[in-house]
Order: structure tokens, then C-alpha cells, then sequence
């Protein structure tokens, strides 16, 4: 036997007494990296849930839209914008709020994971389509923020419903949280606008642009309630239809679509 294979020998018979220790090593990886996938897991299936609730609120505006288009051949709802929080905007929020971070401390304590913002046309829509879907026998109404009738200092003005709404998944049926926002299209102008403005830096003056924004969201107030009641007076001081205009109306419904 060669010193070289007499070396090699020896190494293999000296790197035996740390091989238990390897072995330990490599069993704590793996359980590391299998707590570390069932808690990405976990938030995967917690973040579905709250997919699917967006999807299913949406679902029911949608519905209420195509009902008001085929029933009174208007659409209340001009669009609606849905929203599923990051998952570093929860760990963000959970951490600010002095959370400690785990799933059942966040289905507990936020309500705006699963986001949707619907945009009406007039004020009177917004009630109206904020009553129809808390109404619904699987929707239930936690809160309501109206700060239409009592606008934030900045002059936001919006309606905020939390609901919740049960998820029928294969084997079980889970009850989820989600925010609703309802606003005008002038209230949506005006909020993305100051959200914009309110995130830039180094602004000189800030109290003076405030008061700005402030002044804009009363014109736009102002606007919104204006437009409300030439709505009014002109349903209002329709005549009567004669017998063919009914008949034609008729024909109108009749022939709406009631496709996507």
C-alpha cells in the first residue's frame, strides 16, 4: 500500500466520528425547511380565501348591475376595482398595530385584505347598491363608515362596508372578511388625485396644499349633489308615455343582452 492510499485511509477512518453529527445537521434542515413550507402553505391557503371572497362580492355587484340595466335600462355601477393586499402590506400592518404575526391573529384583526372599490354615477346609487348587497341572506354587514354624510377633516368621502361572506370550498365552509368601498365617479377622481399628492416627499407648505384639496372636495361635493337633482328633476317631469313608447320599452328590455 502507497502513502497516498495509506492517507486516504486514514482520513475515511477519522471522518467517521462526524457523520452522526451530519446526519443531525441534515435532519434539522429538513425539518426546518418543512415548518418554513407549511407556513408558506398556510398563507397560500389563507390567501385564497380572501381571493375568493373578492371574487364572489364582485360577482354579486355585477349581478345587481345587470338587473338595474335589464329592470330600469340604467347601470348604477360604473366599475369596480378589486384589490388583495401584499402579503409585506400585511406583515407591514400586523407589525404597526403591535400584532404579533400569525394566521389567526390576521383573520382576526384585519378587515382589508380582500379590497373592492365600486364607482356609481350618482350619491343615491351608492345607498342603494350598498343596501341591496348587505340585504343578501349570505352577506353580513360588521361595520359600516359613512363618510359621505360625515366627511373625513381632508374632505375623502366614501361609503366602507366591512361584510362577510362564506366560502364554500370541497370540504368545508369558511367565512371570510372583506372591505367595500362605494363612492362617486367625482369622490374616486378626487381620492386617487390626493392619494398621489399625499405620498410625495419634501412638499413646502403641506397645510396650504390641505387646504387646497379641502376646497376641491367640497366643489366636487357640491358637484355630486347637483347632479343628483338634475337626475331627479328629470325623472320627475317625464310625462306620461303613450301606449306605443311603453310597448317600445318593453321591446327595449326585451331585446338587452344578457350575456357578458
Amino acid at each position: 500500500m502507497n502513502n497516498t492510499e495509506n492517507k486516504n485511509e486514514i482520513a475515511s477512518i477519522n471522518n467517521l466520528g462526524t457523520l452522526p453529527q451530519q446526519i443531525l445537521n441534515q435532519d434539522a434542515l429538513l425539518q426546518n425547511a418543512g415548518k418554513l413550507l407549511d407556513s408558506m402553505l398556510d398563507l397560500k391557503d389563507l390567501m385564497l380565501g380572501y381571493s375568493c371572497a373578492i371574487k364572489e362580492i364582485r360577482t354579486k355587484l355585477e349581478i345587481l348591475d345587470k338587473e338595474f340595466e335589464v329592470r330600469y335600462q340604467r347601470n348604477p355601477i360604473s366599475s369596480i376595482h378589486t384589490r388583495l393586499k401584499s402579503q409585506t402590506s400585511i406583515m407591514e400592518k400586523m407589525a404597526r398595530k403591535g400584532y404579533e404575526i400569525s394566521r389567526e391573529n390576521i383573520e382576526k384583526n384585519l378587515n382589508d385584505i380582500a379590497g373592492l372599490r365600486v364607482i356609481c354615477s350618482y350619491v343615491d346609487d351608492i345607498y342603494r347598491i350598498a343596501d341591496a348587497l348587505t340585504n343578501q341572506d349570505d352577506i353580513e354587514l360588521i361595520s359600516k363608515k359613512d363618510y359621505i354624510k360625515n366627511p373625513k377633516p381632508n374632505g375623502y368621502r366614501s361609503l366602507h362596508l366591512i361584510v362577510s361572506i362564506p366560502i364554500f370550498f370541497a370540504d368545508h365552509t369558511k367565512i371570510v372578511r372583506a372591505e367595500v368601498q362605494i363612492r362617486t365617479i367625482a369622490m374616486d377622481f378626487w381620492a386617487s388625485l390626493e392619494h398621489e399628492i399625499k405620498y410625495k416627499k419634501h412638499i413646502e407648505n403641506p397645510e396650504e396644499f390641505a387646504e387646497k384639496l379641502k376646497k376641491c372636495a367640497d366643489v366636487i361635493s357640491y358637484t355630486d349633489a347637483l347632479m343628483q337633482n338634475i337626475r331627479t328633476e328629470i325623472d320627475n317631469n317625464q310625462g306620461e308615455k303613450t301606449e306605443e313608447e311603453l310597448i317600445f320599452e318593453k321591446l327595449k328590455r326585451f331585446d338587452k343582452s344578457l350575456g357578458e
